[in-house]
């Protein structure tokens, strides 16, 4: 799910990966696993700078729906 909301948030931001990346200080290629769903699951540090760099909350970015 992180996967697809990710690629769908930074392309609706207009956002290459290459730009998410210098916007994070993450690896371009840190980014592209993410996307591609490989590997371990990002740490929270990095969903954080994820978010923030695409200006939408972890909650939104992660996919999570609050509950009543």
């Amino acid at each position: 799910m992180l996967a697809e909301r990710l690629k769908m948030i930074r392309k609706k931001k207009g956002l290459t990966q290459q730009k998410l990346a210098e916007r994070t200080g993450l690896a371009f290629n840190t980014i592209t696993k993410i996307e591609q769903g490989i590997g371990d699951s990002p740490t929270l540090k990095t969903l954080l700078k994820l978010a923030d760099a695409l200006g939408v909350g972890l909650d939104e970015l992660v996919g999570r729906s609050r509950k009543a």
